[in-house]
């Protein structure tokens, strides 16, 4: 183990859209490797020289070969990406919870920025954008045709600077400018309440630097609060994932002492290793942060009664705890089958301030489930509201990423049947989203999580109670589709 962390400096996880990888910081001497093919090394040479000659104008020779990297490492996953000097500093940053930008998390479509979330509290938030909004120009850039990586340098900046967006709304079919000040984003990413005497509510939405001291204040406050609590909600939906060790370190806090977490596997010795519910595979510097809960605390949290609350949204990391609380049998996973990003992601240095993420290994469940191109299935599948998840069928998972990587075992078969029925979902969906868009703003607002108007969270609570939950009618299991290679 110690030899093993020697060489991982650190490990994050998340999803796409917003979207935090699972990474681990390393350099590791490659032996063994095949011989180098030379006639397509020579043809490459061939065409950057030709470029050099023949382009209708001068091109760097830096910026080339910088772009040939990345297109590279860009065909192989949706994950894996090269970092340029300004791109590694601002992934770094990502991971502490302080950048500077406008505060939300993104993805792409149809060579779109969409917008997945904006920050809670941010720029963006308190100018109004919205979850599906698409930024079509960012100042005077048209975004169609810039990587997202490219999209997200422009967006950030200096503090106190302005940046104008260009936001196409599809539920109101309008495009209008959004002009929003830089500033340095310090999220959030632990709440906690208690519902009512008895229940509380804790809610992770990323794994960052902060998270496990912050869960710890948090569930410190809520067993001074209320010392006999008899049922506690675990809301991951809409986490992106964060930081391994912050994944495996909110699993032992309520799982026994050294039971396996999470798994990961793949071609490097170091890939294949199990996380285990122990301070040794989270503890920073030696230090344990669930040791600063009081010794009666961390005996409750091992026993209370626990629901997780997932969606489409919770990937990687919070897919990672989900898990391991499911196969462990600790606690109750309630909503809707999660996003499916479960490979790990490597951060190897290139130099002194760039750097290469590529995929090395897929994570495992501890049963040995594969959380690839599929996730978590919930125990109870619960819809977002009493007239079941309306825009369901509009929400992308790491399934239906272009070039996304299998989940090495066997696939569904192509169902035309099933098919239809996905496309027709769609349309229903965007029929239901263009009904919604003529309703007045304050009817189109979704209810806030935590809120008496939340409805996963009512069920949640239901199911400690030991009352009816209203289960969904109308959600399956989503399996991995063929993938066209």
């Amino acid at each position: 183990m110690g030899q093993k962390l020697k060489i991982a400096g650190w490990i994050s996880v998340g999803a796409l859209a917003g979207a935090l990888t699972t990474v681990s910081l390393q350099t590791v001497a490659r032996a063994g490797l095949a011989p180098l093919p030379l006639e397509e090394l020579q043809q490459l040479a061939a065409v950057f020289g030709m470029i050099k000659s023949d382009y209708v104008e001068p091109v760097d020779e830096k910026k080339l070969i910088s772009e040939a990297i990345s297109g590279m490492v860009a065909s192989l996953d949706p994950h894996s990406q090269y970092f340029d000097k300004k791109s590694y500093k601002e992934f770094r940053e990502g991971t502490t919870g302080r950048f500077v930008g406008v505060g939300i998390e993104i993805t792409q479509e149809d060579g779109l920025v969409k917008v997945v979330s904006p920050i809670e509290g941010s720029p963006a938030d308190r100018a109004g954008l919205k979850t599906g909004d698409l930024i079509t120009r960012i100042d005077s850039t048209a975004v169609k045709g810039l990587s997202l990586n490219e999209a997200v340098k422009k967006m950030r900046g200096e503090p106190n600077t302005k940046v104008v967006l260009t936001i196409y709304r599809k539920d109101e079919n309008r495009s209008f400018p959004v002009t929003i000040t830089r500033e340095e984003i310090k999220t959030q990413s632990v709440k906690a309440k208690v519902i009512e005497p008895g229940y509380a509510w804790i809610r992770l939405s990323q794994f960052q630097d902060r998270t496990v001291d912050d869960f710890v204040r948090k569930i410190d406050e809520i067993y001074k609060q209320d010392p006999k609590l008899k049922g506690l909600v675990l809301d991951l939906r809409n986490d992106p994932g964060g930081l391994l060790d912050a994944a495996v370190a909110i699993s032992a806090a309520f799982l026994p002492d050294n039971v396996t977490v999470v798994s990961t596997n793949g071609q490097l010795a170091e890939s294949k290793f199990t996380y285990k519910a122990s301070p040794e595979f989270y503890a920073r510097r030696g230090a344990d942060p669930l040791k600063r809960l009081p010794e009666s605390t961390r005996a409750a949290l091992r026993t209370v009664p626990l629901v997780v609350l997932v969606n489409e949204g919770s990937a990687s990391a919070s897919e990672i705890v989900a898990g391991a609380l499911q196969d462990h049998k600790r606690g109750t996973v309630m909503g809707s089958q999660t996003f499916g990003k479960g490979s790990v992601q490597t951060v190897r240095p290139l130099g002194p301030d760039t750097g290469l993420k590529i995929t090395t290994a897929r994570y495992y469940t501890p049963s040995g489930k594969t959380i690839q191109a599929k996730g978590i299935v919930p125990d109870v599948l619960v819809d977002e509201t009493p007239d079941g998840n309306p825009f369901a069928a509009l929400r992308t998972r790491e399934a239906d990423l272009e070039k996304h990587l299998g989940n090495g075992v066997d696939k569904e078969q192509a169902d035309p049947k099933k098919e239809q029925a996905r496309e027709n979902a769609r349309e229903e969906a965007l029929k239901k989203l263009e009904e919604q868009s003529r309703k007045p703003l304050a009817e189109r607002k979704p209810p806030e999580y935590g809120t008496d108007k939340d409805f996963p969270l009512t069920q949640a609570l239901n199911r400690l109670k030991g009352q009816p939950v209203l289960v969904s009618k109308t959600q399956v299991e989503r399996k991995e589709a063929p993938k066209e290679n």
